[in-house]
């Protein structure tokens, strides 16, 4: 009985803290885009004519609003004071270049690893408390810290997953970006508007990162700055060969179409090259799945009649023989 109540324990504090995170991000992310909801209600109601305090309206917020949120917050802060600065630095460039999934950020990222090591291994004990395995502490001590270090790893290899995701995207898509911003520039376009009209044209990753380099340039940002940004934010080594490219073009006065022209040619190149190179890795990655899964089926389908005529000659002649 002890036990049961334990594994109830366990699975309520991890389920709670689970859905904290999750109900914080998400209820984050809407604070973000909408604005504080507290000022907006407390506006709302000035409009109106209505004579109210500041505590009435906090009070008539949701729950989520009043303590999920901040106490969210008061996480993400203490997680960010003990969080080398570096390391807060790395996960957020690796955030955008991954594409800024779910609105994440470094902190809950970096917080989610505690989140999520903690469930597996919950998930772990869980297991081995039931009544029908009932493993001994020989087998549940290993198995607790092998899913741990799973899960507290688990959030770096999902954006690892993503970024190269993102960039398998960009790097395919960049030939035939080139060749329309070549067009644009030979039609008479300047390199700015050529990109807008790429950003206006697709809809994918990389005509999203021209579309906010071009927004940074309207804003203020030095073209060359917003340019360098873009190709820091990707992370991809053909865009930074390409805005280096495109900046000396620029600084050396060389003719814009023509620098176009041969960029566009060297990522077909690179795209091919990128090709190859994972086609001659496939027979590597075939291994695993040939010799845990292909080849025991074949040795069972040629062995097992040598097998039992191996079995019938040892046994008198018949396979009940003795």
């Amino acid at each position: 009985m002890t036990t049961i109540i334990w594994i109830l324990v366990v699975v309520v504090l991890i389920g709670g803290a689970v859905a904290l995170a999750l109900v914080g991000m998400r209820y984050a992310r809407q604070n973000e885009e909408e604005g504080d909801p507290l000022m907006a209600r407390l506006a709302e109601a000035s409009s109106r004519g209505d004579v109210i305090s500041l505590e009435a309206v906090e009070l008539a917020q949701p729950f989520a609003e009043r303590v999920i949120i901040p106490a969210m917050r008061r996480i993400g802060e203490l997680s960010a004071s003990i969080t080398p600065q570096k390391l807060i630095e790395d996960t957020t460039r690796n955030i955008e270049r991954a594409g800024n999934p779910n609105h994440i950020d470094a902190t809950t990222l970096l917080a989610l690893r505690f989140v999520i090591a903690g469930l597996f291994a919950g998930a772990a004990l869980v297991i081995a408390f039931l009544p029908e395995p009932n493993w001994a502490a020989g087998k549940t001590i290993p198995t607790v810290i092998v899913l741990s270090v799973l899960g507290f790893f688990f959030p770096q290899l999902w954006l690892t997953g993503k970024i190269n995701s993102r960039q398998a995207g960009i790097r395919k898509a960049m030939p035939d970006a080139l060749d329309l911003l070549t067009i644009c520039v030979e039609a008479g376009l300047s390199f700015d508007a050529a990109m807008s009209k790429v950003a206006e044209k697709w809809e994918n990753d990389l005509s999203i990162a021209f579309g906010r380099c071009i927004r940074e340039v309207q804003l203020g940002k030095p073209n060359r700055e917003a340019l360098r940004d873009m190709s820091e934010r990707l992370g991809l080594p053909e865009m930074t060969s390409f805005i280096a490219a495109v900046i000396q073009s620029q600084t050396l006065g060389v003719s814009m179409a023509k620098v176009l022209r041969i960029q566009s040619d060297q990522m077909r190149m690179k795209r091919r090259q990128f090709a190859e190179e994972l086609a001659h890795q496939a027979p590597v990655k075939m291994i695993i799945p040939m010799a845990f899964l292909t080849f025991p089926s074949i040795f069972i389908i040629l062995l097992t009649p040598a097998a039992i005529q191996i079995y019938i000659t040892f046994n008198g002649g018949t396979p009940g023989g003795g």
